[in-house]
């Protein structure tokens, strides 16, 4: 080596040294908007950026979500880019929107989902709801159903509704803003825990997390009169810190008005209908898809009564890929 070269090197090396090394440290993802994240860490709330080579990668889901793990490095006053998402333990995940080979992820890393569906205004819609339950189940996710406007009909006609849910083991909470009903119990379900707070449009996710939570200030609107349906008020999924006994954090997520399966398989669909788990591998044939096939042990317990006919219909439904 030329002593030219030398010297140019061990000037390099001498200004990498001088250079002061920037900070790395782990957070998580409370806020994702506009390419733009806000990460919560040990030394404060850090808006960041993701690396050029994160966006690089070919991905067929999100790359960075809201309650994603991830590794930033500092590069100036509260301002961060993110240089690894690690995996996510667990996630709410539906299909995306027009498309059939894209993961749109609500939320990552939560311990449990609240199901938010209107006893009315909107109507009770137990379609969107058994899917929301089959991605939980699919997901292993703790799913509990917020029967919320519950003072809209009467307590027998609330309870008839939610019966079948009830009978098969999920856990439902009446509740309303208005009488106060139920939000005590919902109190202490976020507590200590990291929730996402999911449903249909207009069911009054927002209104429902202010009251149970004050001081959150959520931003709501009103169901629309003239068409019976929601409205998205919350338009940017973000996940707030409770001051609650424990902590935790909860999701408040934009409302949705449909929701696609992602990446269930057909023969895995069964085991996410919690009243036919008991009867599986029964059937005489090996894969019966308990719709066709004769002496199906699911069938004959919808026949019998134990299982419910209108969540056999809706499973079918799925089976056959109807979304």
């Amino acid at each position: 080596m030329s002593t030219r070269s030398a010297d140019r090197l061990r000037a390099r090396e001498e200004k990498q040294e001088k250079k002061p090394a920037r900070e790395t440290v782990s957070g998580m993802v409370l806020r994702a908007q506009s390419g733009f994240f806000w990460v919560q860490t040990a030394v404060g709330l850090i808006e960041c950026k993701l690396r050029g080579r994160l966006k690089r990668e070919r991905q067929s889901t999100d790359i960075a979500v809201i309650g994603d793990d991830v590794e930033i490095t500092i590069v100036g006053p509260g301002e961060g880019a993110i240089e690894l998402v690690l995996p996510r333990r667990s996630r709410l995940a539906r299909k995306a929107a027009g498309t059939r080979s894209a993961e749109d992820v609500i939320v990552a890393n939560v311990n449990q989902a609240l199901l938010v569906f209107s006893c009315d205004q909107p109507a009770f819609s137990p379609r969107m709801l058994d899917r929301y339950l089959v991605i939980c189940e699919h997901s292993e996710l703790d799913p509990v159903i917020m029967a919320a406007k519950a003072d809209l009909v009467s307590a027998e006609e609330a309870r008839s509704m939610m019966a079948p849910y009830e009978r098969i083991g999920y856990r439902v909470i009446y509740v309303s803003t208005h009488t106060g009903q139920g939000l005590d119990e919902a109190r202490d379900c976020l507590a200590g825990r990291i929730s996402v707070v999911t449903g249909k449009s207009g069911v009054g996710k927002s209104s429902l997390l202010n009251a149970i939570v004050p001081g959150l200030n959520i931003a709501t609107n009103a169901v629309s009169s003239l068409l019976g349906k929601g409205r998205h008020t919350t338009t940017v999924a973000e996940l707030h810190p409770l001051n609650l006994e424990g902590g935790g954090y909860v999701a408040d997520t934009p409302g949705i008005r449909e929701i696609g399966l992602w990446n269930v398989p057909p023969e895995d669909l069964d085991w996410c209908y919690r009243e036919l788990r008991p009867f599986l591998g029964e059937c005489y044939y090996a894969g019966c898809t308990h719709i066709h096939e004769p002496d199906c042990a699911v069938r004959a317990a919808v026949t019998s009564g134990l299982i419910d006919p209108v969540r056999y219909d809706s499973y079918t439904r799925l089976r056959a890929g109807d979304q």
